[in-house]
């Protein structure tokens, strides 16, 4: 059976939705700001982040990270057909 490797980095699909589930709340900063430049190179203005419900501790460091960002226009938690308050939609510039 073989095991997963946690140091074995994961590909992530540019698609305009990011899934945070599986990454490290260390990983996320730079993850987000990768994600994002993927995002623009492939005209991706619009997308969403899941980050969970949990506690919240994720969804402020990705509201955090938006915040600061000057690529990002605008984000808002989720309507209850985009994952409610476990997901953020961002728009880019």
């Amino acid at each position: 059976m073989k095991e997963d490797n946690p140091q074995q980095p994961q590909e992530v699909p540019i698609n305009g939705i990011l899934d945070l589930h599986g990454f490290q709340p260390s990983e996320v900063k730079e993850l987000l700001d990768e994600y994002l430049n993927a995002c623009l190179e492939k005209g991706i203005n619009q997308g969403r982040i899941i980050h969970g419900k949990g506690i919240g501790t994720l969804r402020e460091t990705v509201h955090a990270k938006l915040r600061q960002d000057p690529r990002v226009l605008s984000f808002a938690l989720g309507d209850m057909a985009s994952g409610s308050w476990g997901a953020t939609n961002f728009t880019l510039a």
